[in-house]
Formats: C-alpha cells, sequence, structure tokens
C-alpha cells in the first residue's frame, strides 16, 4: 500500500512538472525511464528520494504518505537567481524571459546551457549594477490596469523572505510558473498570499516553501499593439531599453 502511495506521489511530481518519463529519469538518475517506480514495480530509492529533495523541495515524508505537506520547510528554500550569465566583459547579463520561454523556465531554472537560447542585454548604468536583474513577459490580464499582456518588466533578484513588501510587484517563479502578483505574507504561517492587481481574479494562497525565485519588479517597457512578431518585440525591447539609458543619462 505504501508503496502504491508512493509511486502515486511520484508520477504525480513528474506529471506537475510537465517531464516525460525519460525526461524524469534522465534528470534524477534513473536508467531509461521511470515506468517502473509509476508502475509500483519499483521502490523509490534513496538516491531518487535525495534527488526529488535536492531538485525541487519534495517532502520525503509526503512521498510516503507521513505528511499532508509536499514541499520542504521554507527556511530551506531559497530564492535566489539558480544561473546567472555575464557578457565577454565580465558583467552580468539581463537575460529576457518571453512568454514563451516562462512556460519552460522552471523546469531548466537550474540549467545553464538553456539560458543560451534566451536573447540578454547588458545596461552600462548605476541603476542596474550590483544586483541581478532579469526581464520577464507579462501574460494574460491579471495585472491590469497596471501591466498589459505583452509589456515587459524588469525585475531584480530578491535575496530573502524578509525582503517581501505588501506594497510592490513581484515576478514569482514557482515549481510549475511563472507570476507576476503582489505579495502579502500570512501571519503565523508559512504561507503567502498572491493578489492580481485586476480584482477579477482572486487572491489565492501558497506554501512558501514552492518557491525557486523571487523577483522585485523595478520597472516596466510597454509596446505598441502591432508588436506581434517576436523580432519585432526585441527590436522595440532594445529601442526602449536605449531610451530608458538616455533618460537616466540626463536625470
Amino acid at each position: 500500500m505504501e508503496n502504491e502511495l508512493s509511486a502515486k506521489r511520484f508520477t504525480e511530481v513528474r506529471r506537475d512538472l510537465n517531464f516525460t518519463q525519460a525526461e524524469f529519469a534522465d534528470l534524477l538518475g534513473i536508467a531509461k525511464t521511470t515506468a517502473d517506480i509509476e508502475r509500483g514495480r519499483t521502490k523509490l530509492s534513496g538516491k531518487v528520494v535525495t534527488e526529488l529533495l535536492r531538485q525541487f523541495k519534495i517532502n520525503p515524508l509526503w512521498l510516503f504518505g507521513e505528511s499532508n505537506q509536499r514541499y520542504l520547510e521554507a527556511s530551506s528554500v531559497s530564492v535566489m537567481p539558480k544561473v546567472v550569465t555575464v557578457d565577454q566583459a565580465d558583467n552580468e547579463n539581463m537575460v529576457l524571459v518571453n512568454a514563451k520561454a516562462a512556460a519552460g523556465y522552471p523546469q531548466n531554472i537550474h540549467d545553464t546551457s538553456w539560458y543560451r537560447q534566451l536573447p540578454a542585454f547588458d545596461l552600462p548604468i548605476p541603476q542596474f549594477r550590483n544586483a541581478s536583474y532579469r526581464g520577464f513577459q507579462v501574460e494574460g490580464e491579471s495585472m491590469l490596469p497596471n501591466l498589459r499582456p505583452g509589456d515587459w518588466v524588469l525585475a531584480r533578484a530578491v535575496e530573502s523572505l524578509d525582503d517581501i513588501s505588501a506594497n510592490r510587484i513581484y515576478v514569482v517563479v514557482l515549481h510549475d510558473a511563472v507570476l507576476v502578483k503582489k505579495i502579502e505574507k500570512i501571519p503565523g504561517s508559512d504561507r503567502l498570499r498572491l493578489i492580481s492587481l485586476n480584482e477579477s481574479y482572486a487572491p489565492y494562497e501558497i506554501e512558501t516553501s514552492q518557491l525557486q525565485e523571487l523577483w522585485l519588479v523595478s520597472s516596466k517597457l510597454t509596446f505598441s499593439i502591432d508588436a506581434t512578431t517576436e523580432s519585432g518585440l526585441l527590436r522595440q525591447l532594445q529601442q526602449s531599453m536605449d531610451e530608458l539609458k538616455e533618460k537616466l543619462a540626463r536625470a
């Protein structure tokens, strides 16, 4: 019965992370496929449990039915960037994560080679130095009227959950999604409330242990409605960044 439950929960984790059986096996160091584990033919090994814990913060007690808490406690979770990239001058790049790339961001968050496919810029101005910044494209209407679908936000890495402010907007990277939300801490618990600016979207709660990264939105870039192609978006993004640099230089 225990093996049946652990197999079911293992399968649930894989599916929620959108991996095939072969992909998940490779990630966890299992030969060929996870099919035997998911069918209950093979018990979860200590190595597999350790990798689930290390890579995805999966609570071993939850896997075996001894806890209802799927993820580790928040004190074990780092929300700092898992990968940063630099240019030839060794300056840290601002990687741009468009809406399409955001779908695969949580699963590839540790994969340095995955980041190389994403465009990146270096903004040589003081406001973007001495910290890690990343650009994320806004998807959906939950942050209207402040942020429209297709807008980009430029966000600074958050070092600790203690730095969260209820009056700011964040890019929240979970194990299965990238969201742009306001955040409220829930007193006396390890949970956070994610809030949309568009009141049509109800707030909802998550466990702090579900977080992979957290980015504080510092500015946004808005594009005209006719920027429909990715290349057009990137050209306008470059133009907007140039304009931003000029404004800051004159300030």
